[in-house]
């Protein structure tokens, strides 16, 4: 992006160019290992210019009253890093690996105590969430339920039945790349050490996203991902009878 370029943009949308080339710049090491150098940074730039026209058409969700919006803004960073990977020959799961590790390098460089407080689920901040969503404002946003645990095998939990994210990727004639942005609920869940356990989620979809925390608890985000959640909830036997189920 030349300084004409930068020129044209407004104020907005050049802050965001500037914060995803930082990105780029510093956690996509994946794309030299795989790509070479050379190769690499051209990657970047057509990633860039891939990126900003999609900064407007990311759905407007409250701005900063919602918690949500910056799951967003990530998504329109994965849907231009998956673009220009696909046109250079690669996968929607180098795209996953290259947001799997941003966000594993990102919480790590939070301090111990701190990562624990600011990541760690609460629950009254979640039912302050859900009762956001349920005033349907924004048909690009989500959907919220929260539950009381059982006290035994889980503490309390979410109900999703509308996520922004695949509304955004499905629009964008992306879903196959929902999954991956789904996995870094498990990066950010095992660096706050809490556990999560979902079998269910929109992305492979199913009715909704259940979303069950332990806290403090044990999660492992695991690379590549498992995708428990593909199965819907449901047996392997109980799959295979659903016509176009998920396998």
């Amino acid at each position: 992006m030349d300084a004409t370029t930068r020129m044209r943009v407004d104020p907005s949308t050049r802050w965001k160019l500037r914060r995803f080339e930082r990105v780029l710049n510093h956690h996509t090491g994946t794309l030299t290992k795989r790509f070479g150098a050379s190769e690499a940074d051209r990657m970047r730039r057509e990633i860039l210019a891939e990126y900003r026209p999609l900064i407007p058409q990311v759905p407007y969700v409250g701005g900063r009253r919602n918690r949500y919006t910056p799951a967003l803004a990530m998504s329109a960073w994965a849907l231009a890093i998956y673009r220009v990977l696909l046109s250079h020959g690669g996968s929607v799961q180098d795209a996953g690996e290259i947001l799997h590790n941003y966000a594993q390098a990102t919480y790590g460089r939070i301090p111990g105590p701190l990562r624990a407080r600011m990541l760690s689920p609460r629950m009254k901040r979640a039912e302050k969430q859900a009762r956001w969503t349920q005033q349907r404002r924004y048909p690009g946003d989500w959907l919220n339920k929260v539950l009381q645990g059982d006290g035994r095998t889980y503490d309390w939990g979410i109900d999703i039945t509308q996520c922004g994210i695949v509304k955004f990727l499905h629009a964008q004639g992306a879903d196959e790349l929902a999954p991956y942005l789904c996995d870094l609920d498990y990066v950010m869940a095992e660096a706050a050490h809490v556990g999560l356990t979902r079998t269910k989620t929109l992305a492979w979809g199913c009715d909704c996203c259940d979303f069950r925390w332990t806290i403090p608890g044990d999660t492992k985000a695991a690379w590549p991902p498992t995708f428990v959640e593909q199965s819907c909830g449901l047996t392997t036997n109980a799959v295979a009878q659903i016509p176009n189920a998920p396998l």
